[in-house]
């Protein structure tokens, strides 16, 4: 019997193998359309992790400046006792920002612990801490914390202070650490505060240094609203002086 022509079996090969290259072609087509279709719903739900359910934490910038010292009044009267305050930048990691219920502050020194957790903020009117929006762009303004009425005498005395600030979160009411500093009250700087009825010490924050610079406050004879009036009763209020 006479065998096949080659050309044909060049045909019948090339006709048998054809539709198995369609074949893989299509599964190979379908696979990366499936891996881009996974990609996409990936990314869908990460950004809708980051937008609507992340919670992300609450942070804040370096203070520019810390106060401690008396609250409010008038030169020519007695202080309405101990005050912290600083001015600095709240702001959330997350894009749907986070409810700050509360702030509130320890001092350390030594043995002896004090906390100051009656909170008001503002620049040009005082408003007392109860509950504050920190979106990502963040809060710039003055804070002011006094301690308890309950809380006894506290006095400024020299040696090295740890401050702490605490934040609570409407979602999360367990206060957390935000930010803590070592300042040294200097023995110079707390007689001259001890002297003035209305004295105080700043820290300013040095960029070049990394530290804060104590000094005392300017004695200007006008009128500051204490940190704890209303908001519709403040008066413009410089930092520090509420």
């Amino acid at each position: 019997m006479r065998a096949p022509h080659r050309s044909a079996l060049c045909a019948t090969v090339q006709f048998s193998v054809g539709p198995q290259k369609n074949e893989l072609m299509t599964i190979s087509i379908a696979g990366w359309a499936l891996i881009v279709s996974l990609c996409s719903l990936a990314v869908s739900a990460a950004v809708a992790y980051l937008t609507l359910v992340r919670k992300g934490r609450v942070l804040m910038t370096q203070p520019t400046t810390i106060y401690f010292g008396e609250d409010g009044g008038r030169f020519d009267q007695k202080g309405r006792g101990p005050k912290v305050f600083l001015r600095t930048l709240l702001y959330s990691t997350a894009k749907r920002g986070n409810v700050v219920s509360s702030l509130h502050v320890r001092l350390t020194r030594g043995e002896s612990i004090q906390a100051f957790n009656v909170w008001v903020y503002g620049d040009d009117k005082l408003t007392r801490g109860s509950g504050l929006y920190v979106g990502e762009q963040g809060v710039v303004t003055n804070h002011h914390f006094l301690p308890p009425k309950d809380g006894g005498t506290f006095r400024f005395l020299p040696g090295r202070y740890k401050l702490e600030l605490f934040v609570a979160r409407v979602d999360h009411t367990k206060p957390e650490l935000l930010w803590n500093v070592n300042l040294e009250l200097p023995k110079d700087l707390v007689e001259q505060m001890q002297i003035d009825p209305l004295g105080g010490i700043y820290f300013d924050w040095q960029p070049n240094s990394q530290s804060y610079h104590p000094h005392p406050r300017a004695n200007e004879a006008q009128q500051s609203p204490p940190a704890d009036v209303p908001a519709s009763a403040a008066l413009p209020l410089q930092p520090g002086r509420g």
